[in-house]
């Protein structure tokens, strides 16, 4: 009897184990953006992020395609953020990779705030950003929120005088996504 729940008891530790060691994919997302400027209020968003964590290195690795992203006020509103802003021909996808900071127990149900510290990719520009989120472990799913701003600047991304007051500097990114491990 004691051999066979020893046995059980070491199956199970090692499926736990092999749960934690195998990486995550997004399941679900929502990215959206706000441009919320002196004369327009512009909303987008899109639900084609994809994207993985492994929870061997805490390393991650997201990327959405800027054409997804969708709810814009006109069509030419979208034309402009895809051809004359984001440039998406030449840069069709925005990423952002590295590092969860914070040591995060990927096989216990917990909620943790973390800072992810990597690259974040857009216009064909990088820059090392740490971006705080709220991480929710529950039944081998991973829920992370993040709020954070995005300066255009920082990404070479330059507005015209003439919409100046149309395009805020700074764009207030909301990134919500499900991951289920593999």
């Amino acid at each position: 009897m004691n051999r066979v729940l020893l046995i059980v008891l070491v199956v199970l530790c090692l499926s736990a184990n092999s749960l934690a060691q195998g990486k995550y994919t997004v399941q679900k997302s929502d990215m959206s953006f706000t441009s919320n400027a002196e004369l327009e209020l512009i909303k987008a968003s899109s639900s084609e992020t994809q994207g993985i964590i492994d929870p061997a290195t805490n390393q991650f690795a997201f990327s959405v395609p800027v054409t997804s992203f969708k709810g814009f006020n006109s069509d030419l509103q979208r034309q402009h953020f895809n051809e004359n802003y984001m440039e998406s021909s030449k840069y069709p996808k925005a990423s952002f990779t590295g590092k969860i900071i914070e040591q995060v127990n990927y096989t216990r149900d917990s909620v943790y705030t973390i800072r992810a510290k990597g690259e974040l990719d857009i216009h064909g520009q990088k820059q090392t950003r740490i971006i705080k989120a709220k991480l929710t472990i529950k039944k081998n799913e991973l829920q992370i929120d993040a709020d954070f701003n995005v300066p255009l600047a920082d990404h070479n991304i330059s507005i015209p005088r003439i919409v100046s007051q149309k395009i805020a500097t700074e764009i207030d990114l909301k990134f919500r996504a499900t991951l289920v491990a593999h």
